[in-house]
């Protein structure tokens, strides 16, 4: 890495561990907003990736769920990026201690390093303004000053925090001193800080050197350091994944970066910067950057408005059909529906609270499951029976195992499976098909070179995703065979 400062790339340091639940039913624990493409082609981590893979950057840093680590790196290499580094954290700790592992894996390698902390579920409509903001911020960053980037508020939001500006930064007149982080204020509080002029919006995006953010850390927070080493000196590498040792880094505090470092430290500045954000925190964010008709509504996928205004209507499956309604949304799948008042979707998270607390699946799955070799996707289930329909990428295979509650019938529609069953192994074409008996260790695998599709029948007693005893994996689900 150069050391001159306006040469010196910065490291992206991509952070994937929300849920995003207020965005329920599309986003689910187990595939959360980021992985959706809710606000044009490409998923919301992917457009976080790719905005920040140009000549400025180095290759991203990813932190991320272990549950999602094959659905990032999957995203990742379709669109032809190859992180630094995927860090899989055994149970989210929140920001700061996301950072700090990321910190200390840049500074081990270069104690100059810069670092970009940006969420991967936001969308900024304007990316070369939030480059541009980025350039111009990097050499207050290598002088030792947290950055971080406020938005310009256009109207009194209470789901937003605040930073209070100050005075410019010693030669740097686009940079403020922060006064004050405010945490998310009530309507008239957020209506005084719109008409003072002199507050922003906490974008949640940072800029700083890897050094500057762990001496900050290490002086309020000095066991978040410390446990994050032990989680790296703990950590093991497998299939392209650092995953982080899980008794340290459980015992981490569960900490934002604002609370932990940004609010305590003398050396936090911001960027005012325009460039057409949006944290997407609820359907009332996504109605407001959607392109609308002239009574104001939103529609994506099959839906038919009447008489209505100012309604956000999304569904993947069925018909949605809205007569005589204002200011509503409207989302369906195909295993639940959504009706809300558009004006109140925050309290969405509530309801979700509600599924997590009822064990439903309906809060962590959608009826399609991804898997690192394709996906199912659930058609039917009924007393000892589930109907499933099966995609296995091209040159994916399963790992060998074993069922000892439930049978399993598949039947190929589409492709080459290549089968073991006990000793045999057979290869399957488009309408044939095999019985797997309970008991019997088996794997499917796809030596093609176009998705296999396929219909699973399951009958048996018990037909949950836990009756699965592995004997070799290549996804590192087994430790040995």
């Amino acid at each position: 890495m150069v050391s001159s400062t306006s040469e010196r790339k910065v490291t992206p340091v991509i952070l994937s561990g929300g849920s995003g639940s207020r965005l329920w039913p599309l986003s689910r624990a187990l595939y959360p907003k980021q992985f959706l493409s809710l606000a044009g082609e490409k998923t919301m981590l992917q457009e976080s990736v790719l905005r920040l893979s140009g000549e400025h950057f180095s290759a991203p840093l990813m932190i991320c769920n272990e549950e999602h680590r094959f659905i990032v790196a999957e995203q990742l290499r379709s669109q032809g990026v190859a992180p630094a580094e995927i860090v899989l954290e055994p149970i989210g700790r929140n920001t700061a201690p996301a950072v700090c592992v990321a910190a200390l894996i840049l500074l081990a390698a270069d104690p100059n390093a810069l670092m970009l902390v940006c969420p991967s579920d936001h969308v900024i409509t304007q990316p070369d303004r939030f480059i541009a903001a980025v350039t111009a911020a990097t050499e207050a960053a290598s002088q030792g000053n947290l950055v971080s980037f406020g938005i310009q508020p256009s109207r009194p939001e209470t789901g937003y925090g605040y930073i209070a500006t100050g005075v410019a930064l010693d030669g740097h007149s686009d940079i403020r001193v922060v006064d004050r982080f405010v945490e998310k204020p009530d309507l008239p509080t957020a209506q005084s800080f719109l008409d003072a002029g002199t507050y922003v919006w906490n974008s949640g995006i940072f800029l700083f050197s890897a050094a500057t953010y762990l001496a900050e850390l290490e002086r309020t927070n000095p066991e978040i350091v410390e446990g994050c080493k032990a989680s790296l000196e703990g950590a093991s590498w497998d299939l392209g994944f650092c995953r982080l040792a899980v008794e340290p880094f459980g015992k981490l505090q569960s900490v934002s970066i604002d609370y932990a470092v940004m609010e305590k430290t003398d050396r936090a500045v911001v960027v005012p910067v325009d460039m057409g954000w949006n944290d997407i925190g609820a359907w009332s964010a996504l109605w407001e950057i959607s392109a609308k008709d002239e009574d104001g509504n939103v529609t994506r996928g099959n839906a038919i408005l009447q008489h209505s205004r100012n309604v956000y209507a999304h569904t993947d499956h069925p018909l949605i059909a809205i007569s005589g309604l204002d200011d509503i949304v409207v989302v369906a799948t195909d295993d639940a529906i959504l009706i809300a008042d558009r004006n109140k979707t925050q309290d969405i998270k509530q309801l979700v609270t509600r599924l997590q607390e009822e064990n439903r699946n309906e809060f962590s799955l959608h009826t399609t499951v991804h898997r690192p070799w394709g996906h199912y996707r659930s058609i039917d289930r009924g007393n000892r029976f589930q109907v499933k329909r099966i995609t296995v990428n091209p040159g994916q295979r399963l790992s060998l195992q074993m069922h000892h509650h439930r049978a399993e019938h598949w039947v190929v529609v589409e492709g080459t499976a290549l089968v073991t069953r006990g000793p045999e192994t057979m290869t399957l074409e488009e309408n044939e098909s095999i019985y797997i008996p309970a008991g019997m260790v088996h794997r499917l695998e796809n030596p093609g070179k176009a998705p296999l599709h396929l219909i699973e029948v399951q009958t048996g007693s018990y037909l949950g995703e836990d009756d699965i005893v592995r004997f070799e994996d290549g996804y590192g689900r087994v430790a040995s065979s």
